[in-house]
């Protein structure tokens, strides 16, 4: 398992190694002492999520209030998805931009993004089962969401606009500036001091 820091502070890319034969293949998905050695952190699991999306459904962009937040653990069981990380706090050197990494289940990737950081993806193929460890367990009350469509993000969604199917929450969800502007958006001092409090 190899794994790899992405250009925003706390997003990481996780490359297992798969063996194969005839029967199929196996790997170890998440491993905790490898992700500890790597990241300098646990991972605490509190929920795991699983959802099954057809070809251009868009998912995102979500985060939750930190503290605690909500770290992920994001992998792609079956066809392939588009996984985008955003930082979305505000004061941190990277604040607006986003990175992205091929989930499938051809390379069997995984992507890991801390607290405080936006999360969303785009299924590439019918059926893409995508199954993510939670840090923490959804609270309705702590989830908020920025548009995917901001045009000041400029994601580049390797779907056609026309084919993007979003919730209606987040085709209602605000600009990343709108978010700002209401007080939304998470710190990336208070995020850094609630990670830095989780290292082992």
């Amino acid at each position: 398992m190899k794994v790899r820091q992405l250009g925003i502070e706390g997003a990481y890319e996780v490359a297992p190694a798969v063996f194969g034969d005839a029967r199929g293949v196996f790997l170890e998905w998440f491993k905790q002492e490898v992700f500890e050695a790597a990241v300098g952190r646990p991972l605490d699991l509190k929920q795991a999520n699983c959802s099954v999306s057809s070809r251009g459904v868009l998912r995102g962009i979500h985060f939750a209030d930190v503290p605690p937040g909500q770290a992920k653990y994001v992998t792609c069981l079956s066809g392939a998805v588009l996984d985008v990380v955003v930082d979305i706090r505000v004061g941190s050197p990277s604040f607006g931009t986003w990175e992205s990494v091929l989930l499938d289940d051809a390379d069997r990737r995984a992507v890991f993004l801390s607290e405080g950081l936006g999360h969303a993806f785009v299924a590439l193929t019918d059926g893409a089962v995508v199954s993510y460890l939670c840090s923490e367990g959804y609270a309705p009350a702590r989830e908020h969401g920025i548009s995917p469509l901001d045009e000041q993000l400029a994601v580049e969604w390797p779907v056609g606009r026309e084919e993007l199917e979003l919730s209606a929450k987040d085709l209602a969800a605000p600009t990343l500036a709108e978010a700002q502007r209401d007080g939304l958006l998470p710190s990336y001092d208070a995020c850094r001091a609630f990670v830095a409090g989780l290292a082992r």
